[in-house]
């Protein structure tokens, strides 16, 4: 069965992740994504780490089902060999430093003139204008831009999220985009000028809290594990000194916590305590009042009676935990892909479309496909 986007061409000059990311999910998705990579060691996310089979984890997580293609774009025959390349995409995406589409004459006016069907996807820090244009970005300081930092952490401590979030939103959103430009352009033929901003990402990511400030005057804390706008909501102590993760949304699901797991009724009817925003407002009296009522249980037991009440709760599982969670495996989601060091063990994409295969292609070596691409396009292999 033929995958979504088969026969689609991407073009990629890309490095890092928010770019990988975005082309990675249209590779997934059975578009030929040709990965454009400098003779000087390439993507610099190969070398990040070598932790997975002598390869950085980053790379074999975000290239897998790409062809890599090795071009020095300073000289004029490799230059020339990427125009080919154009000339037969779909898609164009870059996230290279600011201004250097621009100085290798690949910039989106450049480009439409020549080909007008060509979707043009640039993803920066900061967007293509504006006064920050010319600031290069990583995941850090956009976090810290963005304001993420700030609601994030405890109240004394603020930290950054675990994971690269400005990029992968950057890649999402800009996957996203794509696929709706690509749907646009089979009714009117045109390409389309795509311009992500990783800050416009948690920008939007944020406006929740962003509101608390704009009409109430105030930003939430941070509450660490805890949910700053919610109660209770977050990791809770039980007796055993492990802990059970609460998700409380709803006050029918509050008064069944209260009635049924911490067999506290009482706590649901107490007035400070009647509605979210009370105990937001009291947690710092309830949240150990929750932890008392759990002080002699298990977390079995506290499970349990989760359960039978139907309310929302999880574990707090580690990375070992995740590799092995029952539902990851139940559902099929891991696959081996093959690297130029050996297969690699890998998650399915997400994108789970009933009834097409979820294929995963190879994590591909440096210029492994120059060759085979220069013979697609009808040029000799390199001499080299």
């Amino acid at each position: 069965m033929s995958l979504p986007l088969a026969g689609l061409r991407v073009v990629a000059l890309e490095q890092a992740v928010s770019a990988p990311l975005c082309t990675r999910h249209l590779a997934d998705l059975g578009a030929d994504v040709v990965k454009v990579e400098r003779p000087d060691g390439g993507d610099f996310a190969r070398r990040y780490d070598s932790v997975a089979r002598g390869q950085s984890a980053y790379f074999v997580w975000l290239n897998r089902g790409k062809r890599s293609v090795v071009l020095d774009l300073k000289d004029s025959a490799e230059r020339s060999m990427l125009d080919a390349l154009l000339a037969r995409a779909d898609v164009f995406v870059h996230n290279l430093g600011p201004g250097a589409v621009d100085r290798l004459g690949l910039g989106w006016g450049t480009l439409h003139e020549r080909w007008p069907r060509l979707i043009w996807c640039a993803i920066s820090g900061y967007g293509i204008d504006g006064p920050y244009r010319d600031r290069k970005a990583f995941d850090l300081l956009l976090q810290g831009e963005s304001g993420i930092i700030a609601v994030t952490g405890t109240p004394d401590q603020p930290a950054k999220v675990g994971i690269s979030i400005a990029d992968i939103s950057a890649g999402m959103y800009a996957f996203s985009a794509i696929l709706a430009a690509l749907y646009e352009r089979e009714r009117t033929g045109e390409g389309r000028l795509i311009d992500v901003s990783m800050l416009e990402c948690l920008a939007e990511w944020m406006m929740a809290p962003a509101y608390h400030q704009l009409y109430g005057g105030k930003a939430p804390e941070r509450a660490g594990m805890r949910h700053n706008m919610i109660v209770p909501y977050g990791p809770y102590r039980v007796g055993d000194g492990s802990w059970v993760n609460l998700a409380v949304q709803t006050e029918g699901q509050w008064e069944r916590l209260c009635a049924i797991v911490l067999r506290r009724p009482d706590l649901a009817a107490d007035p400070r305590f009647r509605t979210n925003e009370l105990r937001v407002r009291n947690r710092d009296l309830l949240e150990p009042l929750i932890e008392a009522a759990l002080a002699e249980d298990t977390r079995r037991s506290v499970q349990e009676r989760l359960d039978a009440a139907d309310v929302p709760h999880g574990a707090l599982n580690d990375l070992a935990d995740l590799l092995a969670h029952p539902q990851l495996a139940a559902r099929g989601r891991w696959l081996e892909v093959d690297s130029p060091s050996g297969p690699i063990r890998a998650l399915a994409h997400p994108l789970n479309l009933a009834g097409l295969p979820r294929p995963a292609g190879a994590v591909p070596g440096l210029g492994e496909h120059t060759d085979e691409v220069r013979r697609e396009l009808g040029l000799a292999p390199n001499s080299d």
